[in-house]
């Protein structure tokens, strides 16, 4: 079962806004077993909408529009449609009437004939009510292909996809079944881990397949398969995923449908009921913020500090100002300061810390660019590493964070 998604609007194409609903619908449609064939983007255009669904016709079982559906003359995806499909407009009066109840409750402002009129749908479709907002679904058929078009702001979609899109694909089709297991990596190169375990992905079925995501200091292996035995598919991934372990121990840290590497150290930390605090320079506050991004997190996250200037690491962190002078703030023995300093600020029983020179320029520092220290303090003492993470500053700052996680995650394990 395939499907294409078809996003219409100059203002993906032109970088205005990122297409995060093609993102969202593929996964969804993968987790009830479709596979999406293609994603597409077109303009505003009646022409190239029109020959992006006759492309989509001819390839895909289900076509997913998302845009174009609102009140302004710029908005023709049912305009176009109904030229696809051979059909006429009307107004339903069920959509009328919520859209009536949203400007009566929310909007509080005049009800214009461009309002009324997203009333209007194609009298060959199955309207799908959006709770969310003034533009409806439509579900349409046409030489057994589905058409399905949703508005394109994002919580209007997802809504539509939850309540009426995904359970009426499930009962109008068989659908395979379709599993995805993702491993999760830290410390070693997609090309290091691929020479590892080069034999056993040689000897994979063909059922099963391996894909490496790599992402600046960690790898992301995804084993997937499908069949219509879900047990089958469900035990030769397990099978692979058993043998595939002992070969990358070192750096394996956990499987993603379960948990990030954020949430792994969390939830061990929780176990063991103890605290962290972070004291950040070049990564700019991207730690606490990646921790602090799950629920729960107060309950071993004391708290952190971006000691970003040279003075705030002396004034608020209180290292030593000679320290400095002595070793230059991007050192080791100034990210153990701080990461013993935030630890006792704080009262938790690890302190983490990051300085680094991310570039473009040195700054205070005579440090290489992409000079990258980490310390990590604990009950008993203080450890730390330097790194040198390149010369694109995003790349250096990302990496740091990886790593940071990184060393933890072993120390508290």
């Amino acid at each position: 079962m395939k499907a294409e998604i078809i996003t219409i609007g100059d203002e993906i194409l032109i970088g205005q806004i990122i297409d995060t609903n093609s993102a969202y619908i593929a996964q969804e449609l993968n987790k009830i077993g479709v596979s999406v064939y293609q994603i597409t983007s077109v303009h505003d255009d009646k022409t190239h909408i029109l020959e992006a669904f006759q492309a989509a016709e001819k390839n895909v079982d289900i076509v997913i529009i998302t845009g174009g559906l609102g009140p302004t003359k710029d908005d023709i995806t049912k305009t176009t449609l109904a030229q696809y499909f051979e059909d006429t407009l009307i107004h339903n009066k069920a959509v009328l009437e919520n859209i009536k109840y949203l400007w009566k409750s929310f909007v509080k402002q005049p009800l214009l004939q461009v309002n009324i009129d997203q009333s209007l749908v194609l009298t060959k479709a199955i309207v799908l009510m959006n709770k969310s907002g003034s533009a409806p679904g439509m579900w349409l058929e046409k030489n057994n292909t589905v058409f399905i078009s949703l508005p394109g702001v994002p919580y209007e979609m997802k809504a539509l996809m939850s309540d009426e899109v995904l359970p009426r694909i499930s009962q109008k089709f068989t659908l395979p079944f379709i599993l995805h297991k993702t491993l999760l990596t830290y410390g070693l190169g997609e090309s290091i881990i691929a020479e590892r375990i080069k034999e056993w992905e040689s000897a994979l079925p063909e059922s099963i397949k391996l894909a490496y995501l790599p992402n600046l200091g960690r790898v992301r292996l995804r084993l997937s398969s499908k069949g219509f035995d879900k047990q089958a598919v469900i035990a030769g991934v397990d099978t692979q995923v058993t043998a595939l372990i002992p070969l990358i121990s070192d750096v394996f840290v956990g499987f993603e449908e379960q948990s990030t590497i954020e949430q792994i150290i969390g939830n061990q930390l929780t176990k063991l009921g103890r605290t962290i605090s972070i004291a950040e320079s070049c990564t700019g506050g991207k730690i606490a913020e990646s921790i602090t991004a799950h629920s729960g997190a107060s309950n071993y996250f004391k708290g952190g500090i971006v000691a970003y200037a040279t003075d705030s690491k002396i004034d608020i962190l209180k290292v030593n100002p000679q320290l400095i002078k002595s070793h230059s703030v991007v050192s080791t023995q100034v990210a153990e300061a701080m990461a013993e300093n935030v630890r006792q600020l704080f009262t938790s029983d690890y302190g983490l810390a990051t300085t680094g020179n991310a570039g473009p320029t040195k700054g205070g520092s005579e440090a290489e660019i992409g000079t990258v220290c980490i310390a990590i303090a604990t009950p008993d003492g203080v450890f730390s590493q330097q790194f040198n993470f390149g010369k694109q500053r995003i790349r250096v700052v990302q990496k740091a964070v990886t790593m940071a996680f990184t060393l933890f995650q072993k120390e508290i394990f």
